[in-house]
């Protein structure tokens, strides 16, 4: 599943605002964003949910905190051998839409929620288009 994803993952520094991170939410249309000091190693994952508790919590001050003061900075990760069920599951247990992949202590890759949706649709489909042809036959 995983291998499938691709390997573009965005990071943002732990001392940049948090006004940078939701521009960078933006930029690339995606839900969180995983920190690191040098694009290679997990330090934290932010999402949209954090800022808006955080907003929430303490107004629109936040904008100016870092990155650092709102990130999650125990961080659930996977590797490449990780099964979308395995996934399906930890993120339903931990209630998380976002998994870092991690190989040798390097990031690697993300898998969102999403990706795990469209992976089982794909099964489905699959499988729908199988016992079509197996009952046309």
């Amino acid at each position: 599943m995983v291998r499938r994803k691709g390997d573009m993952v965005v990071t943002i520094r732990p001392d940049e605002t948090v006004e940078a991170l939701l521009a960078l939410l933006e930029q690339h249309r995606i839900g969180a964003v995983v920190v690191s000091e040098d694009g290679t190693t997990v330090a934290g994952i932010v999402s949209e949910r954090d800022v808006v508790r955080k907003l929430h919590a303490r107004g629109a001050d936040v904008l100016a905190a870092t990155v650092a003061s709102i990130m999650t900075s125990d961080v659930h990760t996977c590797d490449f051998e990780t099964t979308a069920e395995e996934l399906a599951r930890t993120m339903t247990d931990l209630r998380v839409r976002h998994v870092p992949v991690v190989v040798d202590g390097r990031l690697r890759a993300i898998v969102s929620i999403g990706d795990i949706v469209k992976q089982r649709m794909d099964e489905l489909q699959a499988e729908r288009d199988q016992l079509v042809g197996y009952i046309q036959q």
